[in-house]
This record gives structure tokens, sequence and C-alpha cells, in this order.
């Protein structure tokens, strides 16, 4: 076996283990602290739990059969090889849903609110564990990634948001307790907020542009003192002519404000724009080569 086919093969054999994990996680919250309080978190997850109280063969059951259609579509979409690591997160997320919540009933936790919180960010932690060795949890997972190619600007989190309305009506309905609906509700807020954590972590920042009469003393400060990197963008006035450096960071949110102190300190005249980066990428910040989820 050559030395790129064995690294082939360590490689494949973690993501098995990562994805493992992260669909035991998430059958561990859905079975314990999501399902015995009525919660329907939206997406298939969402609808199996609905569905079980309807008919109850098992909320890991109803899981697996409506994820048929959906992982014929991914093979469709993606090959194989995306669709086998699904069908085996899939598959892990239901066999544990089941066999945890028919062998663990006294691990089950009927709190409201410690099924909507650890429980959705504990989904949440297991889905981008999934996701990030190319695999989803099946259901919805699949059309997030199909949009997620249609629509990159959209963040993933964003998206599961968007298609959990119409289950979170269906569960409103189905418990007839607006409680519960609301629960379910604050559910898939919790999910989509940690995902976004998880997946795109906390690279936010803030963009900073700077026109000061002491560029080059600012310069040296932002560099020394916060060791940040620094653009010059060479400028003209428009109605003056006059040119001017323009000093350009990317800096993170906790040394913000300690950038707009040294500017204040040097130049309380400067004009100073600041705006927020949802992601950066670069030496620092995330690799232009990570792929997007």
């Amino acid at each position: 076996m050559s030395i790129n086919r064995a690294q082939g093969v360590k490689k494949r054999v973690k993501e098995y283990l990562m994805i493992t994990l992260g669909a035991a996680i998430y059958g561990f919250a859905t079975a314990l602290l999501i399902d015995p309080n009525d919660i329907a978190p939206g997406g298939v997850t969402g609808l199996a739990i609905v569905l079980n109280r309807l008919v109850p063969i098992g909320t890991g059951m109803w899981f697996y059969i409506m994820n048929i259609p959906i992982l014929i579509l991914a093979v469709w979409k993606f090959g194989i090889r995306f669709t086998v690591s699904t069908i085996y997160a899939t598959t892990v997320i239901s066999f544990v849903t089941d066999l945890s919540s028919r062998y663990l009933p006294s691990l089950k936790i009927y709190d409201m609110i410690l099924g909507v919180t650890i429980g959705s960010a504990l989904s949440a932690i297991a889905m981008g564990l999934v996701f990030k060795n190319h695999a989803t949890s099946g259901g919805t997972d699949v059309i997030i990634k199909i949009l997620r190619i249609k629509y990159p600007h959209i963040k993933t989190g964003m998206l599961y948001l968007m298609t959990d309305v119409v289950v979170l009506i269906i569960a409103g309905i189905v418990f007839q307790d607006i409680t519960k609906a609301l629960y379910s509700f604050l559910s898939v807020m919790v999910t989509s907020s940690v995902l976004d954590l998880v997946l795109y972590g906390r690279d936010g920042a803030k963009l900073i542009y700077i026109i000061s009469d002491k560029p080059d003393i600012i310069t040296a400060r932002l560099l020394e003192e916060l060791d940040i990197g620094v653009t010059h963008v060479f400028a003209q006035g428009a109605y003056s002519g006059e040119k001017k450096k323009v000093i350009m960071c990317a800096i993170r949110k906790r040394l913000s404000p300690q950038a707009e102190d040294i500017v204040r300190d040097e130049d309380p005249n400067a004009f100073m724009i600041v705006s927020s980066a949802s992601e950066i990428f670069g030496e620092g910040y995330k690799s232009y080569f990570d792929e997007r989820m």
C-alpha cells in the first residue's frame, strides 16, 4: 500500500470516527432531552417526534423512514461517496435514538429549559462534527447543503431557521400547546446559533478604515501594540484633491476598542469607519481552502 493511499485510509477512518461520535451525541440529545419534553426542533427530527406521537413506532425509526427519499436525492446531487457517509450517520442516529429511548429511561430529563438549551446545543455540536467530516445527519441537512451551494452568502444556521417554520407550526397543532410550540421555536434558535458558532467559529471581526493626518504614527502603534496586519490604501479627496494614506485593517472584536483608543490618542480629528466583518479568510483567521458548510 502506497504512503498516499495509507494516509487516505487513515483520514477516512478518522472521519468516520468523528461522524460516529457526532451522530451518537445527536441521538442521545434527541432521546434523552428533546423527545421526552415534546420539543420539535425543526427538520426531519422534529417531524419524527411529532409522527411518533401519532403512530408510536419509535422516533428513530420515523427519522430513518423519512430520510429514504432525501438520501436518494443526495445520491443524485452529491454522488455515492458523500451519500454513504450520510447513510451511515443517519443509521447511527436512528439506532442510538431508539436504543437510548428504550433502555435508558432513567436518564431522560423531563425539564423544558434543560431540554431546550442543553439538548439543542448538543444537537448543534453533533451536526457540526458530522458536517465537518464530509457527511450530514440526513433530513434537511441534505437540503441545506444543496441550498448552501446555490446561496453561499446565507449561513447554514439561518437556512435551518428558514426551513423549520413549517415543522414548528405542525408541532403546535399536534401538541395543542402553544407553550411547547414556543419552546420548539426557542430550540431552533439555540441550534441555529450554536451551529453557526461550531461551523464558523468566533471569527467575526471589525473592518476599520482610518483617514488621518498622522497615518504613519497610528500605523506604527497598531503594528507594535496590537500585532495586527495593516494596509495602506492610497486615496485622493474628491473635494480638496489632497492625496491621503488610508489605513485599513481587519481586527478581532476584542481588540477593536484598543485600536479606537490609539486613533483617539494620536489624532482626535481622524475620520474613522468601523464596520462588522462576519468572515475573515487569511493568515490568523480561516483558511481559504476550508470547505464551506
